[in-house]
């Protein structure tokens, strides 16, 4: 009779790079491990890097779960520059001078985007409309309709240093950063983008634990396994 090897399942913890999508990189985790069941807790864009917790085998069944969970986020913040895509990847759209923008004008901004908030999404993202995902109209230059969600947001540090704002912050599940660059922008006249970004935590789970691209690489196949982790007995049962 023909062996078989045991079912993978469980949570890999992946330090995603700049510059590759998280498809991109759960497919390099897939070719490693020659095994094609794998998600991932929630997309960071390409230009983002830091903690995807991917899932394996039968544990892809809580991705849902672990997409809703709590998330950490730092990043830049550019005021003066609205781009199309709302990050540093798209076409400048608007541009305005900054001046006259102070600490106190950010943190009363910053009040307003506090606790709940109902956020814009993006256009140029996988949200579905009527079934049809919003990026394939904006790179139609079609009518993009606008959708709205409620999300929440605690501000863990935010400081100006003109014309930027480095912040961190704890969001729901579904929070779009960029977004939130965007909309900040818009309420101070200015316009503005997500110029950096990376994911720090995903519930409890911290980057500082994950494997990082450079490390992953030299790994064999045997040696990543070992860094699965079981999916926790509240994430299963909540």
């Amino acid at each position: 009779m023909k062996s078989t090897s045991p079912q993978l399942s469980g949570l890999l913890l992946f330090d995603k790079p700049q510059g590759i999508t998280s498809h991109d990189a759960v497919d390099i985790v897939r070719k490693k491990l020659n095994f094609k069941k794998i998600g991932h807790a929630g997309t960071l864009d390409p230009m983002a890097t830091g903690l995807l917790v991917m899932l394996l085998g039968p544990a892809t069944k809580f991705q849902a779960r672990l997409q809703g969970c709590v998330k950490i986020y730092k990043g830049v913040i550019k005021l003066g520059v609205e781009t199309d895509t709302w990050d540093a990847e798209g076409k400048v759209m608007k541009e305005a001078p900054v001046e006259g923008i102070t600490a106190d004008k950010i943190k009363s901004v910053v009040g307003f985007f506090t606790g709940k908030v109902v956020q814009q999404v993006p256009p140029f993202s996988a949200v579905r409309y009527k079934g049809t995902h919003l990026y394939k109209l904006a790179r139609k230059n079609a009518a993009v309709p606008v959708v709205r969600r409620e999300v929440n947001i605690k501000w863990n540090r935010c400081a100006f240093r003109n014309p930027a704002i480095d912040f961190e912050v704890e969001c729901s599940g579904g929070t779009y950063v960029r977004a939130l660059a965007y909309e900040m922008g818009r309420m101070l006249g200015t316009g503005g983008h997500l110029c950096e970004l990376r994911r720090l935590s995903v519930n409890r789970w911290k980057v500082d634990g994950a494997l990082k691209p450079e490390a992953f690489v030299k790994m064999t196949p045997d040696a990543v396994k070992g860094r699965i982790i079981d999916v926790p007995q509240d994430l299963k049962t909540f």
